[in-house]
């Protein structure tokens, strides 16, 4: 991996902040949200779309194996200035899937003006907020994924 790229837009305290904040959402609310930042394509992964390359990590990070089914990814390509938020199954039956749209409108308004962190913090505030409306925290809920930005 080369961490070069990431520390041209994410400090370790802005990578830190953005885990903090998921942790702060998820306590709010039975759902699980993912962060996770690419640095590159493969050249495998050159021929596909936006959309499929955030669908391989929705898998790969285990976002479809959460209880009910109420994982979202927020998945930024940096080479590209590209990314793509995908919610599960679960959550999909409840929010419509425009409701993403003025979070992704907003993010990429952020992330032109070169506030990267705050485009993401501000989707995870977001997302969050609508999750624990939908999905009330639950007396038996757990932490079923990282709150971790991943970084590959």
């Amino acid at each position: 991996m080369n961490e070069q790229l990431i520390y041209n837009f994410f400090d370790d305290d802005e990578l830190l902040r953005i885990s903090n904040k998921v942790k702060e959402k998820e306590e709010t609310t039975a759902g699980e949200i993912c962060v996770s930042i690419k640095e590159k394509l493969s050249s495998a992964q050159r021929k596909k779309s936006l959309r499929q390359i955030a669908e391989e990590e929705f898998f790969h990070r285990g976002v479809s194996n959460t209880r009910g089914k109420t994982g979202i990814l927020i998945f930024i390509l940096l080479d590209k200035r590209q990314f793509y938020i995908l919610a599960d199954k679960g959550i999909n039956k409840m929010v419509a899937a425009d409701t993403w749209d003025s979070i992704k409108d907003e993010m990429q308004k952020m992330f032109a003006e070169g506030n990267f962190s705050k485009g993401i913090i501000n989707a995870v505030e977001k997302v969050g907020n609508i999750l624990s409306a939908h999905f009330p925290v639950k007396p038996d809920d757990t932490n079923e994924l990282s709150n971790r930005v991943f970084i590959s």
